[in-house]
């Protein structure tokens, strides 16, 4: 995959994840493309457990794997930031 592509689907699925995530992410253009591109490596992982791939393999997942990932990092994202809140 392209560079330009994956940044692009990261994009995408950045979008997505925070669209379909509830409550309010105040993150930039540029975070929600890391998001997106982090989330797809998690994708990745997730989508390897359930198949022959090797979890050691960095590979990227689709875009529905994508917003899955992105939606778990968000999830753990924001659980971070409230325990941090409360010291």
């Amino acid at each position: 995959m392209s560079i330009i592509a994956f940044l692009i689907l990261g994009l995408v699925a950045g979008l997505l994840a925070r669209a379909l995530m509830p409550g309010r992410q105040s993150m930039g253009i540029v975070a929600t493309m890391l998001l997106g591109m982090l989330g797809s490596f998690v994708g990745g992982a997730i989508v390897s457990v359930f198949t022959r791939d090797r979890i050691t393999d960095l590979n990227a997942a689709g875009l529905l794997g994508s917003v899955i990932g992105a939606l778990v990092v968000l999830v753990i994202a924001g659980a971070a930031s409230r325990r941090r809140s409360f010291i």
